[in-house]
């Protein structure tokens, strides 16, 4: 019941300013000046060893901040990642780090920017889940447990493929 009421309070804004560095309440994990919310990774497709996670990440001081690095055992690699069109081809590639700026929420989605699970040793299976690390300069590194989710809606990770809009 303390947990329901702390997150409704969070949700609400009620919170925020009582939140310490490295809490996590419900599905919003906050780490120095940024929150993050609403992660979740993508279940895997088929035999496909490429996957996806995506969150909403918030400075919730008034400075900057950015995410420079991610990593988990469950994939050879985890990499920031966008989402291009090139002659009518949705693509994606690797981005150096993600901004996040005071007051603008920067949303991880499909067919936007991000985390790139590549080489996934094992399938990631809708309802259970799995970890991230997400490194920011100023914050530091915090740890997430994601919950896997469907693979319907937004486009396939693994291979570059026309644009469906």
């Amino acid at each position: 019941m303390r947990t329901a009421l702390a997150t409704a309070a969070v949700m609400m804004g009620l919170l925020e300013p009582a939140l310490a560095d490295d809490m996590k309440v419900g599905d919003m994990t906050k780490v120095g000046d940024v929150m993050i919310h609403g992660a979740w990774a993508r279940a895997s497709l088929g035999n496909t060893r490429n996957s996806a996670a995506y969150m909403i990440i918030e400075a919730t001081g008034d400075a900057a901040d950015r995410l420079i690095g991610t990593e988990t055992e469950a994939a050879d690699s985890a990499e920031l990642h966008t989402h291009l069109m090139e002659d009518g081809i949705a693509k994606m590639r690797p981005v150096a780090a993600v901004e996040v700026a005071p007051g603008e929420p920067t949303v991880l989605q499909p067919g936007g920017l991000h985390v790139m699970l590549m080489g996934v040793k094992q399938p990631l299976v809708e309802g259970e889940t799995t970890r991230l690390s997400l490194t920011f300069e100023q914050a530091g590194s915090v740890d997430l447990e994601l919950p896997i989710k469907g693979v319907a809606g937004g486009m396939q990770h693994g291979h570059d493929q026309p644009a469906t809009n």
